[in-house]
């Protein structure tokens, strides 16, 4: 039984747009190339290339993300190290698309990745810190002698607090 659906629907949504992304720039730098376009007179083949290039790089940082979404799901713990930062910048990126594609492309577009930053999110906030069995209270299992009393507050070196002498008066 999937416990934690969210992990895999990240994972699934973000291997299917590290597909498209790479698609996308692909087809684009295809069409920079085929109509000789230029740029402020940059080349036309360099921006074929850089357009190409970025789309793998882009579609293979969304790949990793869904690795690692999908690592989270596979062992049901949260992320630690390189793959909480990979998911946190991937939040942050879908944060910036969103934005940008209100602007630039419309509200569908933007609601889409305002929802992929809420789901990359809650991938990062619904694991807890624990890593394995927790363990048990040291009230619930009582010693060879009954349950034991409970210590008073302790100094830094393991002494137990006392009181400061009462003030004398001459």
């Amino acid at each position: 039984m999937i416990r934690r659906p969210v992990a895999w629907v990240v994972a699934v949504v973000l291997f299917v747009e590290a597909l498209g992304v790479a698609m996308l720039n692909w087809i684009m730098g295809d069409l920079v190339d085929a109509q000789n376009m230029s740029l402020a007179g940059l080349d036309p083949d360099a921006m074929s290339m850089s357009s190409k290039i970025g789309g793998v790089v882009f579609g293979l940082y969304f790949a990793l993300c869904a690795l690692v979404a999908l690592l989270v799901a596979v062992r049901d713990r949260q992320p630690a190290g390189l793959g909480r930062i990979l998911l946190i910048s991937a939040a942050v990126v879908h944060g910036l698309l969103s934005a940008v594609a209100w602007a630039l492309i419309g509200l569908p577009q933007s609601f889409f990745m305002a929802v992929m930053l809420g789901l990359i999110v809650l991938v990062l906030v619904t694991y807890d810190e624990r890593r394995g069995p927790v363990a048990p209270e040291p009230h619930d299992t009582p010693g060879p002698g009954g349950p034991e009393e409970p210590e008073g507050p302790r100094e830094a070196g393991g002494a137990p607090l006392t009181s400061p002498p009462a003030p004398t008066t001459p």
